[in-house]
């Protein structure tokens, strides 16, 4: 039985729903449509429809001029944000997620004796894309900067939350997932999982399930245990009440540093990188404060920041 054991210090420690990224998809779709447009025949000797304004009559070239504009109008909306928050540069825009997600395998030598047949724990989502994921655990600090922050940046991350410190302020993650960010679960209280029992693990897991459907209306999917500790009843519990997945992460993000799983402290397409919801009682900085931090290192490596859940 396979333990896997990662540090936690706790003393240190959205988006809108129609991302740049998505827009930037639907370019790509109308220009294709408009394309196969002009190459068929529109008249009786086989003639082409005329360039230029003329050819705004067809609709595909009607929702390529809309969804430029809209491309542009987004844009522009995240350099002004990215000079309202003090970043060093713009974060890149993320491509279109794939049609269909990659197939998620545990990473190796994380694995239990269970295999395959149990919920996979990786640190990186499998893709040749210059994209990572952004995740931030627990709920200590519910900092409304960072839900604006976020917002305006339109920068996306994925929440795993432990009930006794997000239950003081529900409301707080009801608008963060109104932002289209997703809940996940970081189990009732924190607890370290293998010291507990198969039934103590699963009150930990699927009562987390049972209270996030409760009060934010959607079930998790992904569950992360506390400190990145697990063993295979940690799998089999979380597996028993709808957990598909176990991400944990490859990079760790404070308000002054980063901090690396890999040898070449690096990141690299698709790495999953954590933080955590803290303020400067735990650690040096405020919430934009770190997110000022790792975003210049994700774009100075020439890396945007995708939504975990379009992947996983």
């Amino acid at each position: 039985m396979q333990l896997v054991r990662q540090k936690e210090d706790f003393r240190r420690g959205g988006m809108p729903k129609a991302p740049l990224v998505l827009v930037a998809g639907l370019v790509v779709a109308a220009l294709a449509s408009g394309c196969a447009a002009e190459d068929a025949p529109t008249g009786r000797h086989g003639g082409k429809a005329a360039a230029g304004p003329q050819a705004y009559g067809n609709d595909a070239a009607r929702a390529l001029a809309g969804y430029s504009a809209q491309l542009k109008e987004a844009q522009a909306a995240r350099v002004t944000a990215a000079k309202k928050w003090k970043l060093a540069k713009v974060p890149l825009a993320a491509p279109a997620p794939p049609a269909a997600k990659p197939k998620i395998t545990n990473r190796p030598g994380f694995e239990t004796d269970g295999g395959d047949s149990l919920p996979p724990v990786f640190t990186t989502v499998p893709t040749k894309d210059r994209i990572v994921f952004l995740t931030i655990d627990d709920g200590a600090e519910k900092d409304p900067a960072l839900l604006q922050m976020m917002r305006e940046l339109r920068i996306p991350y994925s929440a795993f939350l432990s009930d006794y410190l997000v239950r003081t302020d529900y409301p707080y993650f009801k608008r963060m997932q109104g932002l289209g960010v997703t809940l996940n679960n970081h189990t009732l209280n924190h607890r370290y999982m293998p010291g507990l029992s198969y039934e103590e693990q699963r009150h930990e897991i699927c009562d987390q399930q049972d209270k996030i459907e409760k009060w934010a209306g959607k079930r998790p999917r992904l569950f992360r245990p506390p400190y990145g500790n697990y063993n295979e009843d940690t799998l089999r519990a979380a597996q028993s009440c709808g957990v598909k997945a176990v991400p944990l992460w490859a990079a760790e993000a404070f308000p002054d540093h980063m901090e690396w799983r890999e040898w070449d402290r690096d990141l690299h397409p698709g790495d999953i990188v954590l933080t955590h919801f803290r303020g400067r009682g735990d650690w040096k900085g405020t919430m934009p404060d770190m997110i000022r931090q790792v975003m210049k290192v994700i774009t100075d490596k020439g890396y945007a920041v995708a939504r975990l859940e379009d992947y996983v």
